[in-house]
């Protein structure tokens, strides 16, 4: 398994705190750098989509969050561009904690496979009570389909 996350990956995030993207946006997801994050606004759900530029396997995703902004909800859902929509996938639940955390992708519903060109990973619900999150890391491992 490799990481599937490169420099022709597109990632969309569903806000920023503040709007304040030089210091909490999108690009410091996956800049390799432990004191940098992501950091949505308040509200619920939160999200980010990954549109991979091709068709690959997803295996497992991995989050470093920041204890007491993570999502204790989370939905995986793959886009189907037969339909133009997104199907759910599967769930996991983060621990509240600091450390990356590993989670395997395993596919709830017989008809959604985990080969895609795009993924959507919700947070529908957060330990935050204003339902911000922080990300400080995200992986997609997996491989070419």
């Amino acid at each position: 398994m490799t990481s599937l996350l490169t420099s022709d990956c597109r990632i969309k995030v569903s806000s920023v705190l503040n709007r304040e993207t030089t210091l909490y946006g999108k690009q410091f997801l996956t800049d390799g750098n432990e004191e940098t994050c992501w950091n949505s606004d308040s509200g619920t759900p939160q999200f980010i989509v990954v549109d991979f530029g091709r068709s690959v396997l997803i295996n497992t995703i991995q989050l470093m969050f920041q204890g007491g902004f993570v999502g204790k909800s989370c939905l995986v859902q793959t886009w189907q561009p037969d339909s133009g929509d997104w199907a759910d996938m599967t769930r996991f639940y983060p621990e509240d904690i600091n450390p990356l955390q590993t989670f395997p992708i395993v596919v709830d519903a017989p008809s959604t496979a985990a080969t895609t060109s795009r993924i959507k990973i919700v947070f529908e619900t957060s330990t935050d009570f204003f339902g911000r999150i922080t990300v400080y890391k995200l992986d997609i491992l997996g491989q070419e389909a």
